[in-house]
């Protein structure tokens, strides 16, 4: 669901099925990276608490296995991420492209893209 807050183990989760499509919890904790991999029944765990949320979807049942889809895009989990961040900052993005510049994760082809993609969404009669 969009506006619903996503911890990094489940975005981590959410990452696999964006990926893979539609897998069970054991093809899921297979495809985690093996470095600091969680235990099966905690991935189990994170993806119960993701389909209460709404962000996934059982779609089938082999033997007993469940099967997960993704029931919400990358896009719509990045526009909630993007949307808490800018909370902290007032909802303002200057102070958070500030931040960006003053860290050094800011680079001049990331504002010349971000132009780009701004120029683009004016085309399409996006807000100012």
């Amino acid at each position: 669901m969009a506006g619903t807050s996503y911890t990094k183990p489940e975005l981590q989760i959410m990452e696999v099925l964006w990926t893979k499509g539609a897998c069970s919890i054991r093809e899921i904790h297979a495809a985690l990276p093996p470095r600091g991999k969680p235990a099966f029944t905690t991935v189990q765990t994170v993806v119960y608490r993701l389909e209460k949320k709404g962000a996934l979807r059982c779609t089938k049942r082999i033997s007993n296995a469940n099967i997960f889809e993704p029931a919400i895009t990358r896009d719509e989990a990045h526009t909630t991420l993007l949307d808490e961040l800018l909370s902290l900052f007032g909802g303002r993005p200057k102070p958070v492209i500030a931040r960006l510049v003053e860290s050094g994760r800011l680079t001049l082809d990331d504002i010349k893209e971000a132009e780009e993609a701004l120029k683009k969404h004016l085309k399409k009669g996006g807000a100012r």
